[in-house]
């Protein structure tokens, strides 16, 4: 059997991590750059011009036109933190470098904090690449199916009307070749035509070639400009369907993912967060060695995440 190029490749070792980034000095000009990659640009006028303020945790900026001052952090997933960016690197390494899903508790034992840090700091870091991954659309010929979190409670109902089960739709979008390029899940209300239309228009572009097993609802990829390809199913075993292979095998994937990370989480509440977890690393899969600074990049990006506010997941979305 030949060697797969993207399971082996090398990657970011950690000794070459912490070469980069095993200072504090080194993390903040690396977010100094990731932030202001043409140099400081005041955040109200735009200007160039500073006074760089001493005193303080981080590096602070005074702007020379409109006098106003901004630390490094300000205006990122990290402002407002007592952690070391040494620290927050360090997370943002073993989160994106993880073969598999990264517990919470790991991540404490890893990163030597307490668990409610270690909990917010991976919320926060799934929360950014939730919000990253939601800017792309698949494209081109797609495989999707319907799929649940969770499982049975003892003394409920089982099968789709569990109570501890989330619905999520997942997609893989294919080359020309066949190959798996990009995935995209998402919870969805239910299995619905309506909830599978307003799906189809956040996440697929127009004239995707869509097959599905024939659930009546997927044909609400027609609204979002899609062709529906319906392949009944018959009974058949997920080996039995090889139209299907690549979408069978990515939920494979992700079942003993979770399996081997996580005892429970909150389904209904956070589970988009750790399926766009999943996806962020699948998606980015063909260059691990940058993965890290794409992260810090889109972290960078993103708006302050509160605890508070990412304790109301229903309104992150």
């Amino acid at each position: 059997m030949s060697m797969n190029r993207i399971q082996f490749q090398k990657g970011l070792s950690l000794p070459d991590f912490l070469e980069q980034f095993g200072t504090e000095a080194h993390c903040e000009a690396a977010l100094e750059k990731a932030r202001w990659p043409d140099g400081f640009r005041c955040p109200r006028c735009g200007q160039a011009p500073y006074y760089l303020l001493s005193g303080g945790g981080h590096p602070a900026y005074q702007c020379r036109s409109c006098r106003l001052q901004t630390s490094l952090i300000a205006g990122t997933l990290f402002q407002s933190t007592q952690l070391p960016l040494t620290t927050w690197y360090l997370g943002i390494y073993l989160i994106s470098q993880a073969k598999t899903n990264l517990s919470a508790l790991a991540l404490k034992r890893l990163l030597g904090v307490s668990y409610p840090t270690a909990w917010l700091m991976q919320q926060k870091l799934m929360q950014t690449m939730a919000e990253r991954d939601a800017l792309y659309t698949l494209e081109g010929q797609v495989q999707i199916d319907d799929a649940y979190l969770g499982g049975e409670l003892a003394g409920g109902k089982v099968g789709r009307g569990s109570e501890n089960k989330v619905p999520f739709v997942a997609a893989v979008s294919l080359d020309q070749a066949g190959h798996p390029q990009y995935i995209k899940m998402a919870p969805v209300p239910g299995f619905t035509l309506k909830a599978i239309t307003d799906w189809a228009q956040r996440d697929l572009s127009p004239g995707c070639v869509v097959r599905s097993d024939g659930l009546a609802c997927f044909a609400g990829v027609t609204a979002a400009g899609c062709l529906h390809q319906p392949v009944v199913v018959g009974g058949r075993k997920p080996k039995e369907l090889p139209e299907f292979n690549w979408i069978n095998t990515v939920l494979g994937n992700l079942k003993t993912s979770f399996g081997g990370a996580y005892h429970a989480f909150d389904f209904a509440k956070y589970g988009i967060r750790y399926l766009a977890a999943f996806v962020y690393r699948f998606n980015r899969r063909f260059n691990l060695e940058t993965l890290p600074m794409r992260l810090l990049l889109a972290a960078v990006n993103i708006s302050p995440r509160p605890a508070t506010w990412l304790r109301q997941a229903e309104e992150a979305f």
